[in-house]
């Protein structure tokens, strides 16, 4: 079974990585995600990929420091050139052998060349029904964004 359009990294959580409620910082889970979210598009893309958005970023519960971390990526939709990523965070306690999912979001990357220009992607093509579920979602997602960009663009000098 293909599966280079998941990416997974697990490792423990660190002192310094604690925010002022002795808890990991918000900051560093959201790095957490670019890093895995970016190794899963150039994975996918077979080049350098750019962060172009990150969107509905969730934190379900806090994680604690010394805890096991695992950063679960998926492709679930590609444009032309963009790379469209679902991503969920967990952890555990080293006592515990079940992961709990603490963080979610939707991360976009986009292809781009050695100038910087957009680079078509591979078509991700869903196969099973929870891929095609995921699809559905990406789109109405981007649909969302959309229509919220047109009503917003007489507030921006673009």
């Amino acid at each position: 079974m293909d599966t280079s359009h998941k990416t997974s990294f697990q490792f423990i959580s660190e002192p310094s990585d604690i925010n002022f409620g002795g808890k990991v910082h918000g900051g560093v889970v959201m790095k957490w995600i670019d890093q895995a979210a970016y190794t899963c598009a150039r994975t996918w893309s077979e080049s350098y990929c750019v962060t172009v958005y990150v969107g509905g970023i969730r934190f379900y519960k806090p994680i604690n420091i010394g805890e096991v971390i695992k950063v679960d990526c998926s492709v679930i939709y590609t444009g032309s050139s963009s790379i469209h990523i679902m991503v969920e965070v967990y952890s555990r306690d080293f006592s515990h052998k079940e992961f709990e999912k603490k963080t979610h979001c939707i991360i976009i990357f986009v292809s781009v060349d050695e100038n910087g220009s957009p680079k078509k992607v591979k078509p991700w093509v869903p196969q099973t029904d929870q891929e095609k579920k995921l699809e559905e979602y990406a789109t109405r997602l981007k649909s969302l964004r959309e229509d919220i960009h047109n009503e917003m663009k007489p507030f921006f000098n673009e």
